[in-house]
C-alpha cells in the first residue's frame, strides 16, 4: 500500500503548481515570446525576467538554453472575479536533456480550477510546441499516452508514475478498441485548471492481467474497461483507492463524467507539498520582484521602518556603552584615591623573623645533645694519651 505521507508543508488551497520538461530548442525564447504577446494582448498585468548572475556564454557544446544556472520568470494576471494571480516560472537544464520547468502559481483567494491555466501564461497552447513533458516518466501532460508493449517497461513506467510528487497520473484500460471518438485524451474534456498536470495511461485490451501486476507496488488496481488515480508519493492522507477508481470508462465520444469527477476530487485533496517545491515556494513570496507601484511603495515602508529599528537599537546599545565606559572610569578614580589615602605600612626588616618552630628545634637539639652518655674510649688506648708500652 502506499506509505503515509511525512511530517511536511500541505499545499495551500491557493496553489497551482505543475513540473515538466521542453524537450525543443530555444525554451526561454518560446517564454518571452508568449509573455509578450499575452501582455499586449491585456491577458497580463506585467512580466518580468529579473537579471541574473549567469555567464553570457554556455559551455563549449552546450546549447544556448544549458547555460548554468536557472532562469526565472514571472508573470501577474487577474483571474476572473479580479482576483490577483502571481506566478513564478523556473527553467533549468534537465538531467535527461532538455530543460525542466517548475511552475508555481499562487492567488489571493483559493484555486479554482475552472481558472486558466497558469500553464498557457508561460507556454502557447500549441500542439507542436514540445514543452508538455512530464518530468518523472517523460510523458505528454496534454495527450494520450499509451502503455509500452514489454512487461519490464510497464512496470518500470508505473513505479516512475507512483514517486512522483508533482502531476497526476490516471490509467485508463480499454475493454474493446475504440475508434477515433475514442481516442480524445482526457486533457481535452478536464477544467483548464487541471488540463497540464494530469497524465493519461492508455492500456490496450490484453493488457489488464500485465498493468495490475505492476500496479501492485502501488496497491492499486484497474477495473476492466475502468480507470483508476494514481495515488502519488506521498499519497495523501484521504486517499482511498476506491475512492478514485472509475467501474466503467465508456470510450465512445460520451464525456467520462465519473473519471473527471475522480480527478477533480484528487485534486482537491489536501497533498504534501513535495520537497523541492517548499524552497520555490518560499522565493515565490519573498524574493518576488514584479511589484506595482503601490507595492513598491508598501516595501519601502517596511523597509525604512525595519532601518528605523535597527537605529534605535544601535543608539540605545552605543548610550548602554557609554554609561558602562564612565562608570567604570569613576570606579578607577575612587580606587587611585583610596589608594593615595592609604597610611604608609612599616619599613621592611633587613632579615625575616625567624620561624617559632625553628627555634624550638634548636633548643631540643641543645638539650637532646646535653644529655647523651659520653662515648668509650677504644680498647688499647691510655686516657692520658700517651700509646701503650710494649711488655708492661
Amino acid at each position: 500500500m502506499p506509505t503515509s505521507p511525512t511530517a511536511r508543508p500541505t499545499t495551500p488551497p491557493t496553489l497551482w503548481a505543475a513540473r515538466g520538461r521542453h524537450v525543443g530548442s530555444a525554451a526561454e525564447e518560446t517564454v518571452r515570446h508568449t509573455l509578450q504577446r499575452l501582455k499586449d494582448d491585456h491577458v497580463l498585468d506585467d512580466f518580468l525576467e529579473p537579471p541574473d548572475e549567469r555567464p553570457d556564454v554556455p559551455p563549449t557544446g552546450a546549447p544556448a538554453d544549458a547555460a548554468a544556472g536557472p532562469r526565472i520568470f514571472e508573470a501577474r494576471w487577474k483571474a476572473p472575479g479580479a482576483v490577483t494571480v502571481r506566478a513564478r516560472l523556473i527553467l533549468e537544464p534537465g538531467s535527461a536533456g532538455g530543460q525542466e520547468w517548475t511552475l508555481l502559481a499562487e492567488a489571493e483567494e483559493a484555486w479554482d480550477v475552472a481558472w486558466p491555466s497558469p500553464a498557457t501564461m508561460f507556454w502557447p497552447d500549441d500542439p507542436d510546441v514540445t514543452w508538455d513533458r512530464d518530468a518523472a516518466t517523460g510523458l505528454r501532460l496534454r495527450g494520450l499516452n499509451t502503455v509500452p508493449e514489454d512487461d519490464k517497461a510497464v512496470r518500470r513506467l508505473f513505479r516512475e508514475a507512483g514517486r512522483s510528487p508533482w502531476n497526476i497520473h490516471v490509467v485508463v484500460h480499454e475493454a474493446m478498441t475504440p475508434d477515433h471518438r475514442g481516442r480524445v485524451p482526457l486533457a481535452q474534456r478536464l477544467p483548464p485548471g487541471l488540463r497540464h498536470r494530469v497524465v493519461e495511461h492508455r492500456a490496450a485490451p490484453q493488457q489488464l492481467r500485465v498493468v495490475n501486476w505492476a500496479l501492485g507496488d502501488l496497491g492499486v488496481q484497474v477495473p476492466r474497461g475502468g480507470a483508476v488515480v494514481l495515488p502519488g508519493n506521498p499519497a495523501p492522507a484521504d486517499y482511498d483507492a476506491g475512492d478514485f477508481s472509475v467501474r466503467s470508462v465508456f470510450l465512445d465520444g460520451s464525456e467520462p463524467t465519473g473519471l473527471i469527477a475522480a480527478v477533480t476530487s484528487f485534486a482537491a485533496l489536501p497533498r504534501p507539498l513535495p520537497d523541492d517545491a517548499v524552497a520555490a515556494l518560499a522565493s515565490l513570496r519573498e524574493d518576488w520582484r514584479l511589484l506595482t507601484q503601490a507595492e513598491e511603495l508598501e516595501r519601502a515602508r517596511r523597509l525604512v521602518a525595519m532601518y528605523a529599528e535597527a537605529l534605535e537599537a544601535m543608539t540605545q546599545s552605543r548610550d548602554l556603552y557609554r554609561e558602562a565606559a564612565e562608570r567604570a572610569a569613576e570606579a578607577l578614580a575612587v580606587y587611585r584615591e583610596s589608594a593615595a589615602a592609604a597610611p604608609a605600612g612599616p619599613p621592611p626588616s633587613a632579615a625575616p623573623p625567624a620561624s617559632p618552630l625553628r627555634s624550638l628545634t634548636r633548643t631540643l637539639d641543645r638539650f637532646r645533645g646535653s644529655s647523651r652518655p659520653p662515648r668509650p674510649d677504644p680498647p688499647g688506648r691510655d686516657t692520658t694519651g700517651a700509646p701503650d708500652q710494649p711488655g708492661d
